[in-house]
């Protein structure tokens, strides 16, 4: 069997181990699933609440922003709290001081010390207890817990209902004033809230693990790390220094196999004239920009947010964009733009693999056009409405904002941007389809393309898999099919299969040779990626099993990134093969940008929170913004802009730009970037890693501990970092701006001078 077959039987075992792993481990998180009772009731007898009003509340929490205001086990906002921890706090607090007055006592702190200990005994075994009856769906509870779950309840009626009292409280989470307006959905908004709560610290039918393994810390319920928790994060760290040494030894391997190419003396690329369809790509890259810059201000206001509460310097702009509503946006218009750039990017290059232009390409390049506007307009004013609560629940849903994170679109504008990836797909294959035909030593690197491409048309549909009202843990794992999978898997494959073309077909690596690089290294990542989805749900309400599997296939996962960063050096490398690289020198400097964040926050960031032990700790808190900016935008934003100055210089023709824009660009958002990370985020979520182990989740984010001055004047330390990154955004967009009025050209004499002279188009030709 040829090494190019084996490669090929390599990279499809390891799909499909990886999925089966996927798919029977998901079987566990339907199966072990905590239950959600049919009744909550009192011991004798009393209706506290019912199924139907954890999931009705479920959708009120999914109307107000859901994960974009606080979060519920971990996921979500880091403004407000964790609703989870919050209320369990609550709770267990009120109930103390039940029982303390019940012996007399004025309150709890007023007991004796030996009593205060008998009581916390008592709690911990109370609220621990597994009282939920399978064969009724019913929980029993105790007169006095009941009592305690109304004081916590009227607390967040008030807080959410607008009360005079809790003002400053709500300004300290930047909520709205009235975030619900409905004292019927307030109701039943505090049912889900105990139910998440009674989930984490509810142990588990003959265990002494909650249902969420033991997460949130919770001194208070004898909520601490599981032997588990330890155990798999030790395993997983030794796998991790394991993994990197094996590539380190099959790189130097393989290098030495390598075959040298000899650059062409001229630019191959040059000979490509841009089809009708690949000129109409002109209009995507400026909505990428257009999308980019919203989403940076967003970004600002969200920021803002975290020092001011609701108003932006003074002005009460929450009162229109509050919080909740700005960072969906700012998420969404991020996946927005990202997204968009990876499917210009592909319909650019389809013709050029293909080497024909298909049939009516231009016609269908601008129908899906149209379409991704119509989504992005329709799902941004949903969002607006349902936040606002002029919507119903279901409509909500559908039309507004389904409450989770980079799935917050509403159903119906999820399935029209479903529908316009399918119609991706089908012109992509268009294109590539004589492409495809053909068996010569490219074949490998367009199949793997055409896979890549396939992949991102369809992994999209995972996002259907659960509905409003389905069971939290359920759906948390379907939508991690899509953050993780779609956006961190198949897009990872896609840009690595897209890029390894082009400098196929600039001629600096053989053809054969990139189209097996790319098969085993799409194989070696997919098989960490796929099964890595579950260190997003150690404590979303899965089994150890869950927590075992996603520890270590996540540690495997920063193995590939190790060896990207080195291939990355190795391509900068060949922008010195041949003078008319230097063309391209932007463009491969944000792939080495990309490559970069890639270690950095995808691989160094992203392991700080994914072992157990760690995330135990830091889940929910801004160690994990630290990571998602890092990686999000030091990673897919760099390489899209990367894909984006690519297509541009195509389209641009012969002519010489005029690049300290595009300097200004790529050092302000890195530098930025950085800055951000080091003067602000990193910092305050390293200070509340150290209140969550001192003192509990809910401590570390808590109001009490966030408004403190110095975690305060941590805060404003971000708007440096986030001026710089402005600046580099704005550069970015006066750049492109002027490739459609010609500012951003050098003379033509100068393009004569550089050897480039003959056709010189703008990019709004």
């Amino acid at each position: 069997m040829s090494d190019l077959k084996k490669s090929w039987w390599i990279l499809g075992t390891t799909i499909v181990v990886a999925f089966l792993i996927l798919g029977f481990f998901g079987r566990e998180v339907y199966r072990q699933a905590p239950p959600i009772p049919e009744r909550v009731v009192t011991t004798d007898g009393q209706l506290v609440l019912t199924k139907e009003d954890i999931l009705t509340g479920q959708q009120v929490w999914q109307s107000t922003g859901g994960q974009q205001l606080g979060s519920i086990w971990g996921h979500g906002a880091y403004m407000a709290p964790d609703w989870s921890a919050d209320w369990l706090h609550r709770e267990a607090l009120a109930l103390l001081e039940i029982w303390a007055e019940r012996d007399g006592a004025p309150s709890f702190a007023a007991l004796v010390p030996e009593r205060q200990l008998v009581l916390q005994d008592r709690l911990r075994k109370e609220l621990r207890a597994n009282t939920y009856d399978s064969a009724t769906g019913a929980v029993k509870i105790s007169a006095e817990r009941r009592e305690a779950i109304g004081r916590t309840g009227r607390h967040y009626d008030d807080l959410f209902g607008g009360a005079a009292a809790l003002a400053r409280l709500r300004e300290d989470y930047a909520m709205q004033n009235v975030a619900i307006p409905d004292p019927e959905r307030r109701q039943k908004l505090t049912a889900f809230f105990f139910w998440t709560s009674w989930a984490a610290t509810t142990e588990r039918p003959n265990s002494n693990v909650t249902y969420t393994n033991n997460w949130p810390h919770e001194p208070l319920v004898g909520n601490r790390p599981t032997s588990a928790n330890v155990l798999w994060s030790i395993a997983s760290v030794i796998l991790l220094l394991a993994g990197i040494g094996a590539v380190v030894w099959w790189s130097a391997f393989r290098q030495r196999a390598e075959p040298a190419v000899e650059p062409p003396l001229t630019d191959p690329l040059a000979m490509i004239q841009p089809t009708p369809s690949m000129r109409a790509i002109a209009k995507y890259l400026g909505v990428v920009v257009a999308l980019f810059l919203v989403q940076v201000l967003l970004g600002a206001v969200t920021a803002h947010y975290t020092v001011e509460g609701q108003a932006f310097y003074g002005f009460p702009l929450a009162e229109w964009i509050p919080y909740s509503l700005s960072r969906t946006w700012h998420i969404q218009t991020g996946v927005f733009w990202i997204a968009t750039a990876f499917l210009a990017a592909g319909l650019f290059l389809a013709p050029a693999v293909g080497g024909r232009e298909p049939r009516f390409q231009r016609l269908g390049v601008n129908l899906l056009f149209g379409a991704l506007l119509l989504v992005v307009a329709g799902s941004l004013a949903g969002e607006y409405l349902s936040i606002h609560q002029q919507l119903g629940l279901d409509a909500g849903f559908w039309f507004g904002h389904q409450g989770y994170e980079y799935v917050d679109l509403g159903r119906a504008w999820q399935i029209a941007l479903f529908a316009g990836l399918v119609l991706w797909l089908g012109l992509m294959l268009r294109g590539l389809a004589p492409a495809l035909a053909q068996r010569d030593d490219s074949r490998s690197l367009v199949l793997m393309f055409t896979g890549a491409s396939t992949a991102i048309g369809l992994m999209y549909a995972a996002g259907f898999l659960f509905s409003a009202r389905t069971h939290l843990t359920v759906m948390e794992y379907w939508r991690w099919w899509v953050v993780h999978l779609w956006v961190e898997g198949f897009f990872e494959v896609f840009a690595t299969a897209a890029l390894a073309f082009v400098f196929a077909r600039m001629g600096l690596i053989a053809n054969a040779h990139a189209g097996q690089a790319v098969i085993v290294s799409s194989a070696l990542f997919l098989f960490a990626g796929i099964p890595g989805t579950f260190h997003h749900l150690y404590f979303a309400g899965t089994p150890t099993s869950i927590m075992a599997v996603g520890a270590v296939f996540s540690a495997m996962e920063v193995i590939p990134l190790v060896l990207i960063g080195y291939e990355a050096y190795r391509t900068s490398r060949k922008r010195y093969a041949a003078p008319w690289m230097e063309r391209y020198r932007w463009p491969i400097r944000f792939f080495v940008g990309v490559a970069f964040w890639n270690l950095v926050g995808a691989g160094l960031f992203g392991f700080l929170i994914n072992p157990p032990i760690a995330l135990y700790y830091m889940q929910g808190l801004n160690t994990t913004p630290v990571h998602g900016h890092t990686a999000l935008f030091g990673v897919y934003g760099l390489l899209s802009l990367g894909l984006v100055l690519l297509v541009a210089r195509f389209l641009s023709g012969r002519r010489a730009w005029r690049e300290t824009p595009i300097a200004v660009a790529f050092w302000g958002t890195n530098l930025g970037l950085a800055l951000m990370v080091l003067l602000s985020l990193l910092p305050i979520g390293v200070a509340q890693a150290w209140a969550s182990v001192e003192h509990g989740l809910w401590f570390a984010r808590s109001a009490d501990f966030l408004q403190l001055p110095w975690i305060e004047t941590l805060r404003w330390l971000r708007i440096i970092g986030d001026i710089i990154f402005m600046i580099g955004t704005g550069a970015l967009a006066y750049f492109m701006i002027g490739l459609w009025t010609g500012w951003s050209y050098e003379p033509e004499a100068a393009t004569v001078r550089e050897g480039l002279a003959g056709s010189v188009p703008s990019l709004g030709d």
